[in-house]
Formats: C-alpha cells, structure tokens, sequence
C-alpha cells in the first residue's frame, strides 16, 4: 500500500496573517506531494513496501538517503499539519501540567522551542517530544531527520514539531525565522498535541 498525501482539515488561507496562503499551497501540493511520491518510489519492491511509516523510520538504515530524507519528509509534513489550526484548542489539562514540571512554565517552554528552532543551523525542524513515562524534552534536527530516526536528537515520540526550512516561511517573512516562529505559536493547537501526548507517553 502506498503513502498518500494527506488532506488538510483547513484551508490554505485559513492560518492566515500567521503564515500565507500561498507558502501553504506551495508546501503542501509541491514540497510534501513531492516527498511523499518519492518514498513511495524508494521503498516499491523493498521489504519496506507495507509497513508503517513509524516503523520505517524508528528501523531505518540511516544510509539508505532516499527513504531517510523521503520519508522524514513525510511524516515531519504529516504531523505539522496535523498540529496546526485556525481555531487552536488552548493549552490545558494533563500536558499543560507535563510542561510546567518539565521547564518550569509554559513561557519556559516557549523559550527553549524558539530557541531550538532560530538556532537551528540552515534547513532543519524543531520538535517537542515525549518519552516513555510522560518526559518531555525539545531538541533539533537537520533536514528531514526526526526524533524517531535511530540515534536522532531527543530520540523520543515527536508530539509538536516545527518546520524551518526556508521553503516552510521565506515568502512572508524572508529571512526573519524568529518572527515565523513567534507566528507558529498563534496557530498551534494544542488539543491535537494533547492527543498525541497521551498515544505516545
């Protein structure tokens, strides 16, 4: 069975002012339907063919590029999408007390994403993850790789993650990344990472 790009439950202009409808278009039709085709291509007649794409990757030989940056691309696109919304659920409950323990307070928290992900050197992500027992941690990554990856960053269960390459934010703020950064945080839902919270503790 192949991968598919997956539908967006928004429209491209509904993040708007925060992030563009065009980047959105852009991103999503070119950038994520591009890697999705190519690792359904890397992975045809492979073992690989079938299985999931958690497992693809949390089992990678991390010298096989094509599947590596492929499908990191996939799943990294899969889960950007999925965290983000027009109408964001605020921060509460169980993870809202997970981060305060974990940095000291929700602002704490959005320094050390921020940080991670304008510090980011070139094309990368920044990413929120959990560990087995409910630890959270953030962490960077450089092109498509991903926490699920072997011997990849945080090397935890990515529950919020952020694109900074330049392709995810470069027609509305150029070189700015703090600013799209700033952004992101107006549309983050986080009843969406609320749920991812709990699948993956």
């Amino acid at each position: 069975m192949s991968f598919e790009l997956p539908q967006l439950s928004y429209s491209y202009d509904s993040l708007e002012p925060h992030i563009d409808a065009r980047t959105m278009e852009i991103h999503h039709t070119k950038h994520h339907a591009g890697y999705t085709a190519k690792l359904n291509a890397a992975i045809a007649d492979t073992p690989l063919e079938g299985q999931s794409i958690e497992n693809i990757l949390q089992n990678l030989d991390m010298s096989n590029g094509a599947v590596r940056n492929n499908g990191g691309g996939f799943y990294n696109h899969c889960l950007f999408w999925d965290v983000m919304s027009p109408s964001p659920k605020a921060l509460s409950g169980d993870l809202a007390d997970v981060i305060h323990s974990s940095f000291g307070s929700f602002d704490e928290f959005k320094t050390a994403f921020s940080a991670a992900a304008a510090t980011q050197f070139g094309s990368g992500w920044a990413w929120l993850c959990v560990h087995k027992g409910g630890r959270l941690e953030v962490c960077a990554t450089a092109n498509q790789d991903n926490p699920l990856m072997p011997g990849v960053a945080c090397d935890g269960v990515p529950i919020l993650g952020l694109d900074v390459w330049e392709h995810a934010y470069y027609l509305n703020y150029q070189n700015r990344r703090p600013d799209y950064i700033n952004a992101f945080f107006n549309v983050i839902d986080w009843g969406v990472v609320a749920n991812h919270f709990e699948a993956a503790k």
